[in-house]
């Protein structure tokens, strides 16, 4: 597992902040720690780096973010300005390389657009990896903030309007829901919820397994952003998805009764089983030939309308114009198979124009698939368990003991609550 931190500390000199940091690295075996506004220029970098045990260190260039990080990381920083430094990092127990921005936005709108357009101009770039985490200094919904002033969400459309063309999806978290709270008496607190980690869709299928706790937040007025990638084995086992797309084909039913037909002996339930095994099978087969790969296809096809489209401006030859209205055709028809099997992946059941071109579209489909993951349970003892060896055994332990109980004593009263279905003169007329 690899954890890193993240933390407005609001000054590392004060309120125990620097031995909360060494208390929290041991304690999570953190290898990675992004610190916002120390409140010290860099030439203490140095001197927090060891008192932190680290390897490497780097801040930005108004001192608002420093990140240190240890030898379990080839780390390089890519891009660093006054509301952002993104670093290019590979681990040790990861099989490839990926990027993290840490983020501490400025608290004005007008001062934040930089920010956003960098990370917009960021998204076309990256192909690797991405998550993007830190103190963005505005809410994502107004269910984010409570005490104050209702908040007007209009001051959110900016910072909304990046993520979805940034194609990032949220991580949620666990813990507190607000990370940031102003401090004050009962009548005049605010709580929101301003720290946050977003990932893009290659960090979804590289580690689906990523989640954030929100801890504590003694000692500033900010929550730690606690990062824990838990990195998996990649399972070659692939189970059977029907495609309702499917239906569609001619070829579909009478392969289907074909299968269905087959002459099985046995018990109807082995008959239905072996059947709809049989079934299965097949139908992989059918759809690898009738289909192929249905995302690749479609952006073959739009390649070849492409070429045909120039050569028929080349030529104006009316045979070049009936080829390229035949591949428009085509083309047409892998577009609705690929828009019918992504409604179908994100149980959604309309589109608005250009949604399945999306990349934020496609996260979801990311996002969706990333909770079928149990990323933490907890145990009879109300503690957390975390990892997939640790989960099954949890399970294996709690199920064991459901069903092994010794018994005890009947409590007759509580068996008076059951209503009885049949009466006892129907008992006695029984006999």
């Amino acid at each position: 597992m690899i954890s890193t931190l993240t933390w407005n500390v609001r000054g590392i000199r004060t309120s125990g902040a620097l031995e909360r940091l060494k208390i929290l690295k041991k304690l999570h075996n953190i290898s990675l720690i992004a610190v916002l506004e120390p409140f010290l220029d860099d030439t203490h970098l140095n001197h927090f780096k060891i008192q932190l045990s680290m390897h490497h260190a780097t801040s930005n260039v108004n001192n608002k973010i420093w990140i240190f990080w240890d030898q379990e990381f080839q780390g390089s920083v890519l891009d660093s300005d006054e509301q952002q430094v993104t670093l290019e990092l590979r681990h040790v127990e990861a099989a490839e390389t990926f990027h993290i921005s840490v983020i501490y936005a400025k608290c004005k709108p007008i001062l934040r657009r930089p920010l956003w357009e960098n990370l917009r101009l960021k998204s076309t770039t990256t192909h690797v990896p991405w998550c993007v985490i830190g103190d963005f200094n505005v809410i994502a919904s107004i269910e984010e903030k409570i005490g104050g002033l209702p908040y007007q969400i209009h001051k959110s459309i900016d910072f909304l309007s990046m993520i979805e063309d940034c194609g990032l999806i949220d991580m949620g978290f666990y813990g507190p829901k607000y990370t940031w709270s102003n401090g004050r008496g009962p009548c005049a607190i605010v709580w929101k919820r301003l720290d946050r980690g977003m990932i893009n869709d290659s960090w979804l299928t590289s580690f689906p397994a990523t989640t954030i706790t929100h801890l504590a937040s003694s000692g500033s007025d900010h929550s730690p952003l606690l990062m824990e990638m838990h990195v998996r084995p990649k399972s070659s086992k692939k189970y059977f998805r029907f495609l309702n797309c499917w239906t569609d084909n001619p070829t579909f039913m009478p392969l289907v009764q074909a299968v269905w037909n087959t002459q099985i002996y046995g018990n109807p339930m082995w008959v239905f089983h072996q059947k709809a095994k049989i079934l299965s099978s097949e139908l992989s087969k059918w759809s690898r030939q009738e289909y192929g790969d249905i995302f690749q296809e479609a952006k073959d096809y739009e390649a070849k309308v492409k070429a045909a489209e120039e050569l028929w401006a080349q030529t104006n030859s009316p045979t070049d114009r009936e080829a390229l209205h035949n591949l428009n055709a085509q083309y047409i028809n892998h577009l609705k198979t690929e828009e019918s099997v992504l409604k179908q992946k994100t149980q959604l059941h309309w589109f608005k124009d250009g949604d399945v071109n999306s990349k934020y579209f496609h996260s979801l489909i990311r996002g969706r698939r990333r909770k079928l993951f149990i990323h933490k349970i907890r145990n009879d003892d109300n503690e957390w368990i975390q990892g997939d060896e640790c989960i099954g055994e949890a399970a294996c332990e709690h199920f064991q003991n459901l069903f092994t109980d010794p018994g005890g004593i009947v409590r007759e009263d509580l068996l008076s609550c059951i209503p009885n279905l049949v009466t006892s003169e129907e008992i006695m007329n029984h006999q």
